[in-house]
């Protein structure tokens, strides 16, 4: 609907769209207080709600189940069986490791394997120190 103005430029038309009352739409109900009340006012969990919950208790779940199948496989099935070893003069780690490994085994994991062992910070050795190697070696 075009509204022609005596004070506009006849090239200048006001348009008026129209809307129908109707036309809008209710998006939700809000209940009255006695309603509210006669249901105890509980809170209830929507269809996403529940969805929401199933997912964050799934992934909670694969969580631990990861990580305690982790932490049961990480654990030693037997007693490791030890020996003593006292360190000679112009012993290193390297020697002791290569001495213990088995035939193919790299030297640097059982080097690892003996500072983890013996709660050694560094791969430093001095003569007269005790050693304990694994004795299935």
């Amino acid at each position: 609907m075009a509204i022609d103005h005596p004070g506009l430029d006849s090239s200048w038309q006001l348009r008026l769209v129209l809307r129908h009352p109707a036309a809008r739409r209710v998006r939700g109900v809000v209940p009255t207080p006695a309603a509210r009340a006669a249901h105890g006012g509980e809170l209830r969990l929507t269809r996403r709600g529940r969805r929401v919950v199933a997912a964050l208790a799934s992934v909670v779940a694969i969580g631990m189940g990861i990580a305690g199948g982790q932490a049961v496989a990480a654990g030693p099935t037997q007693a490791l069986e030890v020996v003593g070893y006292t360190v000679q003069p112009g012993d290193t780690l390297w020697h002791v490791a290569a001495d213990v490994a088995l035939p193919g085994e790299d030297v640097r994991d059982v080097i690892v394997e003996l500072q983890n062992l013996n709660a050694l910070p560094r791969a430093e050795l001095t003569a007269g120190q005790r050693l304990v190697l694994p004795a299935h070696r």
